[in-house]
């Protein structure tokens, strides 16, 4: 049985701009390729291995928590709740009483990137990074969270979604992190990840490396983006169900 760490999975926006489609269902919930946007992921985690799943809750909890229960596709799950917006770094401080392993793998729950787990988790240990962020080709989306690194991998800079014009790299919202690092941030404080912690740690001289996957970063963020998931995750499920 291999020692994998807990898998958390930040699924408790709003998702106001998709309010014309889906109503007031939790965006996490958006009914993609026939399923539930956040079984996808679960499904993903289920097929590497995974065990032990936080769900970071905020909007609607209830309904996401009613649908999975504590047990889905062998996996146990145990839901962090925040009664007021927390942002994805005050949502990560929320949860971290719940982890029962040092190290973590955090995932965004409005996207896909079908990465392999395991090689995530074996080049973060062999690296001995403080924190790995899993990136994809920059594809000219002006509304992403856009990174630099060199050429060891060494994760160098940060660009604002407005500015990420020229970043060879956008973020895909799949990180490995220590528990540790996440004690750091102050309790109840609404903070994002992307745009506070990340870079925050950088100019501290932590050592982030970016795992480079060769594919796309499939968001259910808007209705358009939505329809483009449709398309592309029902493929995939169809290549997965072939394996």
């Amino acid at each position: 049985m291999r020692n994998l760490p807990d898998a958390l999975v930040l699924c408790g926006g709003a998702g106001t701009r998709l309010r014309s489609v889906t109503g007031e269902t939790p965006k996490s919930l958006a009914t993609v390729a026939g399923r539930p946007f956040l079984e996808l992921l679960l499904r993903q985690l289920q097929r590497h291995g995974f065990s032990r799943v936080l769900m970071a809750v905020g909007y609607q909890r209830e309904m996401i928590r009613t649908h999975f229960g504590a047990e889905t596709m062998g996996l146990h799950l145990v839901y962090s709740e925040e009664t007021s917006p927390l942002g994805t770094g005050g949502a990560l401080r929320n949860a971290v009483h719940l982890l029962q392993t040092e190290l973590v793998l955090v995932m965004n729950g409005d996207s896909y990137t079908d990465l392999d787990l395991d090689r995530f988790l074996a080049e973060h240990l062999a690296r001995k990074a403080d924190v790995s962020v899993a990136v994809v080709p920059a594809d000219g989306r002006p509304d992403c969270g856009s990174v630099f690194a060199d050429a060891t991998g060494k994760l160098t800079g940060f660009a604002e979604k407005a500015e990420g014009s020229g970043a060879p790299f956008l973020n895909a919202g799949i990180y490995l992190l220590p528990k540790s690092l996440l004690l750091e941030i102050p309790a109840g404080l609404q903070v994002s990840l992307e745009r506070e912690l990340l870079p925050g740690w950088l100019n501290e001289g932590r050592s982030i490396r970016v795992f480079i996957v060769d594919g796309a970063c499939v968001d259910i963020g808007t209705p358009e983006r939505l329809q483009t998931a449709q398309q592309v995750l029902a493929h995939a499920e169809q290549n997965v169900a072939k394996s």
